[in-house]
């Protein structure tokens, strides 16, 4: 571990190098792979570095207590060589941690994805509370939330609704929400207190840029029609809603959100790009190994991985067994205990592994 953190603190001095070099500058390329690169390992490095200057505490304090000090002085260095004792071990256990293998698609916007499924109508409006839920959520993180397509009821539910959350690190927490969410509820229009139990899937695709997913126009397909939902006097009478279909592999994608036919093609593109990138990279996971359906969080998207229960005002993840009675606060965006569990249950799993 020791070896591995001398390495990467000497790259950090050399990327600081390279960023002073005026041909370093003059190619944005290079800045931006440079500047990721060292963004990626500082707070690394950093800790590293706090760490030698405890370790070098620890020399001094011990080389003392070996010295004839009188009694009050070998008390003091006594309780400093304790408390530098526990900063050791919990500097160890963070450094095992940073240098875990991170997951690259940690650092990027996300495109989620929310269908009502089980239940009908209140499956699509429970759909609809899992939007505000994360809205409210990258709201607080200070991520910017924009909606791509919606296919709405009209009393605050979606069949369907596609939405980009933009924002560092976006991906690194919602990534654990992929799954089957299910929810129990007496229903508004159910006269005899029923419990009823509903579904909706969330999918969280992680932004796919263009350098590393090519997508030629020539295996693209831009259907264009009459967008069918609020809009004002243009719905169904101007052919802005587009449809792209990814002819290698069958991925379609529809957006009608804007008026203007070259805003919904953009935004759409930027959906297809997610999808078949997800798609490129469950397929080479899957053959590479099973790693994918033991993972926290990103395994099987029709695993049930939640539950809400409102009469109990109770959220469970089934995942890792956390029940937490504040059902209304969740809904309102606050799900850092839940992600922050999961974090760790991740590493863990990731430190085991490398025992």
């Amino acid at each position: 571990m020791l070896d591995r953190l001398k390495q990467l603190e000497e790259r950090y001095e050399k990327l600081n190098g390279l960023l002073s070099d005026p041909e370093v500058i003059s190619d944005n390329n290079k800045l931006r792979e440079y500047s990721k690169e060292q963004s990626d390992i500082s707070e690394t490095v950093q800790v590293y570095r706090e760490y030698k200057d405890v370790v070098e505490g620890l020399k001094e304090a011990k080389a003392m207590l070996e010295e004839k000090l009188d009694p009050e002085m070998y008390e003091m260095v006594k309780e400093e060589l304790k408390e530098l004792t526990a900063q050791d071990k919990e500097y160890q256990e963070r450094l095992k941690v940073l240098l875990l293998p991170k997951d690259p698609n940690d650092d990027k916007n996300v495109i989620c994805e929310i269908r009502g499924a089980a239940g009908g109508d209140e499956a699509a409006l429970f759909a609809g509370d899992l939007y505000r839920m994360y809205s409210r959520y990258a709201e607080v993180q200070g991520w910017k939330t924009e909606v791509i397509d919606a296919n709405s009821t009209g009393v605050g539910g979606y069949k369907e609704i596609i939405f980009m959350i933009t924002g560092k690190g976006a991906y690194s927490k919602l990534k654990y929400e992929n799954g089957a969410h299910r929810v129990q509820r007496v229903p508004e229009t159910e006269s005899g207190g029923r419990i009823h139990t509903s579904t909706a899937t969330v999918a969280v695709l992680p932004e796919a840029e263009e350098v590393e997913i090519e997508i030629h126009e020539k295996d693209v397909r831009v259907d264009t029609f009459a967008s069918s939902g609020p809009g004002g006097q243009s719905v169904n009478t101007t052919m802005s809603a587009v449809r792209l279909t990814h002819l290698p592999t069958g991925v379609v994608v529809s957006c009608q959100d804007e008026k203007s036919q070259i805003k919904n093609k953009d935004k759409a593109m930027k959906v297809l790009r997610a999808r078949v990138y997800d798609k490129f990279q469950q397929e080479a996971q899957k053959e590479y190994d099973e790693t994918r359906k033991s993972a926290v969080g990103t395994g099987d998207r029709s695993e049930r991985i939640r539950t809400y229960n409102f009469p109990q005002n109770r959220v469970t993840d089934h995942r890792i067994g956390l029940t937490i009675q504040k059902l209304d606060q969740i809904l309102q965006g606050k799900l850092d205990d839940f992600i922050h569990a999961l974090i760790v249950e991740e590493q863990t799993r990731l430190m085991s592994q490398g025992e």
